[in-house]
């Protein structure tokens, strides 16, 4: 369910974070489904129990999750809608780097291109995760 890069630059615990994300906007993670526990995690993962806390905190706090006392951790039922609209908040960003992108001498056809590709492997493994390929 969850694969952690020991090599990356990017912190445990927010590599979890966007691992629980990106499986929301494929739907492998619904609302409703419970998490895994702290302590599981911890020990498939190989990874200190404070750590995966922080993770399932931050999820909460994002109200990506929600805690039943005795029961674990959920997935919310707001999940995919609260992480969409902060997915929708960067396009202001992709914007700002399609404007130095421009001023470097990038055409607008290698620009769409970029992410036409983008479009194309999300495609693709959508088909691959269907079966439909």
């Amino acid at each position: 369910m969850f694969t952690i890069d020991v090599m990356s630059r990017i912190p445990v615990y927010e590599q979890i974070i966007k691992q629980v994300e990106d499986q929301i906007l494929i739907q492998l993670l619904k609302a409703g489904d419970k998490m895994p526990s702290v302590r599981s995690l911890s020990v498939n993962l190989g990874v200190n129990p404070n750590t995966i806390q922080k993770a399932y905190s931050e999820l909460e706090r994002r109200h990506i999750t929600m805690t039943v006392p005795g029961k674990g951790s959920f997935i919310s039922e707001y999940a995919a809608e609260v992480i969409s609209k902060k997915s929708r908040g960067k396009v202001e960003k992709l914007q700002e780097i399609v404007r130095e992108l421009l001023l470097a001498g990038i055409t607008r056809e290698e620009i769409v291109e970029a992410v036409d590709e983008v479009y194309e492997e999300k495609k693709n493994s959508q088909q691959s995760y269907n079966g439909t390929e």
